[in-house]
């Protein structure tokens, strides 16, 4: 390139400076010599298109209009075919809408088509709870991609548990496999929430039958998932209790404790209209006492599940709490121990991490413990529940039943053959048959509603002895033996069979690996763990065995191995964070967002002046009072300080912040937490606020607020009617939530149409200023 066609070259850069512009590697001709340059506009089309809204606003080379309901949209047909592929179809292919100037379109709003026509201008459209229900529509109908994916993530934000049945199946109807996929997410995550909503009520049978039999419902238990059925029924008992039966086959009943059902069949009014439903529960409660393996699987909930240890021994005893997720395989550090414990137990119930017993080996102090303390996920705080009838050291500890055992143990030099299970519900143990053999490091376990203590010490040998309790005869019996006598193994179940892993024969500790066939009684082994340890914990996740920490002789360990029994094979997973030997380890599932019946007993626990439900309830049915188990030996240790009224049925969102003020309290300070839970969404919270004021004529004006807006005036209505708020002709902050509410959604649905009105008409220049401020 010579001087002067550098110079103009450097003339067309400092020309064309706002553009971006490159040499082309294609020829745009065949002519094109190699100084030639192709340069890119990247606001033509921008430009081009606002000229187009412009003229199209003053109505200039417009050739159709589009009728809709007797509103008139004129519009440029090579913008309304570009932009959708629907009008490209009536435009171009022939059809007699082609030749049309005035074309009538129906299954659409007006509102709707004037914010799609803006879009097609534009590229601009704005969603809200009021158009969201017109607009998806209207955009599948005229298949305009950009517009359907700006409605879906409009309503993936707007999911709750209110709602996100009637989102799943709107989402369905119109074809967005993405949003209905997330929606169906939402409602197995929150299944406990959801099911307490009208949505969930007015389900049809079949659409309740699709939802329950899924795999993933996040329950605590199957109790859960029977009581939403009883009580879809009861909501229209005349007609819908003769689907019960139909219903019934698809709850996991298997799942469910001898004792419910025999309270169910005895005292559930729609089970005495439907004989064929108690035959079932019948026939099942027998297979249950008779222990026979359950026909169909245990439910995988959609959510996160993680192996929890507590404790340890290094030195001294410890207080650390870590989980490992399974997923990224990562260990994360959690609110401490409320004192050091090794030698504990560990197990998780209804929603809630219990660490049992164990020894504080600590420097200045050694003593063994019957303190029984619990963690709950959500508040992330450790509480007291009530102690055991002794210490018990180097512990067994496994969930039946709903109830949560302890076996064996020492207090000092004292070994212990008793065993007592703890009640959640009411917070109190319960001494049952004791064992045959003083157990001290005892692994126990729970197949098929069976107990079994497996080997241990009783202060002279090493056992190889197994015994296994029978809930209903209140009696242990010997099983097979292992093959040799040890203590402090890890013992674990995977389906029928049981895992024991390494421990300490009185001489050394061992690599041996048995696993017991508790259909066939026998035993066999299977292939050892790498490093010989005792005194680590085993537990099962997903199929395999997780083989955590340990003593080998020398060194207090931080591997972790883990068995798949499908290819009898232990493989290397990620160590602890620090060695340690006699912790306590348990499978969790990652709590929803919304309490469990515990939440409220930690509320209640904590804020024993205040009610954060304002709702109280009471579930009869989840309350296992000692005189229905009158074949157990007697009462342990009674209650923990102070008890407090908690509820399976009455939990509500933990956001719930508001507390059961008294009318005098300022209203002001009222406002400022209203203003906080509006912020935050928590609408339960703001629901209960009607409940707590609105007799009140002193808050009569905190109707006023704009936060009264976020939720629909039938929800209003119907909230306010159960609380009888309705009938109260004294009731004026109610009457003035309404009236307010009412006129807000005319002058909603007034704006609405008035912005459409407006878009037709505006300049490109005004329409342009207002969507930005929109934005």
């Amino acid at each position: 390139m010579d001087a002067a066609s550098t110079s103009t070259y450097q003339a067309c850069q400092n020309i064309c400076s706002p553009y971006t512009s490159a040499m082309s590697s294609e020829r745009d001709d065949l002519n094109a010599k190699d100084d030639d340059m192709t340069f890119c506009m990247s606001n033509y089309a921008k430009e081009a298109l606002k000229m187009m809204f412009m003229m199209r606003s003053h109505n200039m080379l417009t050739d159709v209009i589009l009728e809709v309901k007797h509103e008139l949209f004129p519009a440029h047909k090579v913008v309304l075919s570009a932009a959708s592929p629907y009008f490209k179809a009536m435009f171009t292919g022939g059809l007699k809408e082609s030749e049309m100037s005035r074309i009538k379109l129906q299954g659409v709003c007006p509102t709707a088509m004037g914010r799609i026509i803006y879009f097609m201008y534009t590229g601009h459209i704005r969603v809200t709870e009021v158009t969201v229900c017109q607009l998806l529509p209207a955009a599948t109908m005229f298949q305009v991609p950009n517009v359907i994916d700006a409605c879906c993530a409009f309503l993936e934000r707007q999911l709750d548990p209110t709602n996100a049945i009637g989102i799943a199946n709107f989402a369905e109807q119109h074809g967005c496999i993405e949003l209905h996929r997330k929606a169906n997410h939402f409602i197995e995550r929150h299944f406990t929430q959801v099911c307490q909503e009208e949505e969930f009520l007015q389900l049809s049978a079949y659409q309740l039958i699709a939802l329950i039999r899924r795999d993933e419902l996040n329950v605590q238990g199957e109790r859960e998932v029977y009581n939403a059925v009883l009580k879809w029924v009861k909501y229209d008992e005349e007609n819908r209790y003769p689907k019960m039966e139909h219903i019934l086959f698809s709850v996991r009943c298997q799942f469910l404790t001898p004792t419910f059902l025999r309270e169910q069949m005895k005292n559930c009014d729609v089970l005495r209209k439907v004989p064929a439903c108690r035959e079932y529960l019948a026939k099942i409660f027998k297979d249950l006492t008779l222990h026979k393996r359950p026909i169909v699987k245990e439910r995988n909930p959609n959510t996160t599940r993680m192996i929890f240890v507590a404790g340890g021994f290094y030195r001294q005893s410890l207080d650390i709490l870590e989980a490992y997720n399974v997923d990224d395989k990562t260990w994360t550090s959690l609110p401490n121990l409320r004192i050091p414990r090794s030698g504990l137990g560990a197990a998780f119930l209804k929603g809630v991490f219990y660490a049992v017993g164990g020894r504080n080996n600590s420097l200045g102090t050694t003593y063994d413990s019957d303190w029984v303390d619990r963690y709950n996920a959500l508040t992330e705080q450790w509480r007291p529940c009530a102690p055991m009838s002794v210490p018990r050291h180097r512990v067994g500890v496994a969930v039946m039943d709903e109830l949560m055992y302890a076996v064996g143990g020492s207090a000092g030099s004292e070994y212990h053959n008793t065993v007592e299970y703890f009640d959640p519900e009411i917070d109190r143990w319960f001494l049952v048959q004791p064992m045959q053999a003083k157990r001290l490091g005892v692994g126990v376990v729970v197949v098929n509603r069976l107990l079994y203590a497996i080997g241990g010490f009783d202060g002279i040998e090493r056992l190889a002895s197994v015994e296994c309790y029978h809930p209903e005869n209140n009696e242990w019996n010997f099983v097979p033996s292992m093959s040799c006598g040890r203590s402090g193994a890890g013992v674990a179940a995977i389906n029928q069979y049981i895992y024991v892993v390494g421990g300490f024969d009185g001489s050394r500790q061992l690599s041996l690996v048995e696993r017991y066939d508790t259909e066939n009684q026998v035993w066999d082994q299977v292939a050892p763990i790498k490093i010989a340890r005792s005194a680590l914990s085993l537990t099962s996740l997903d199929g395999k065995l997780y083989a955590i920490g340990g003593f080998d002789g020398t060194n207090f360990l931080t591997i972790v191995e883990v068995y798949n029994p499908k290819t009898n094979l232990w493989e290397e997973g990620t160590p602890l964070s620090s060695g340690r030997s006699g912790h306590a380890s348990a499978v969790i599932y990652q709590p929803s967002c919304v309490a469990s019946f515990m939440d409220c007993f930690e509320k209640e626990n904590l804020n024993r002046e205040t009610n954060f439900d304002n709702f109280p309830a009471n579930d009869n049915s989840t309350n296992n009072s000692p005189n229905e188990s009158s074949n157990r030996t007697g009462e342990a240790n009674s209650n923990s300080q102070g008890q407090f009224q908690s509820s399976y049925n009455s939990a509500g969102c933990r956001n719930c912040k508001i507390t059961n003020q008294s009318p005098e309290n300022d209203v002001s300070k009222v406002e400022e937490d209203l203003k906080m839970h509006f912020k935050r969404r928590h609408k339960c919270c703001l629901l209960k606020f009607l409940k707590s004021y609105s007799q009140n004529e002193k808050f009569k004006k905190l109707s006023d607020h704009t936060l009264f807006t976020s939720f629909t005036l039938n929800d209003l209505m119907l909230y306010l009617d159960k609380q009888g708020s309705l009938n109260n002709s004294n009731n004026s902050f109610a009457s003035c939530i309404i009236t307010r509410k009412t006129y807000s959604n005319e002058v909603n649905r007034k704006k609405e149409e008035s912005e459409g009105e407006n878009s037709e008409s505006d300049s490109f220049q005004q329409q342009r200023k207002k969507q930005g401020n929109e934005e």
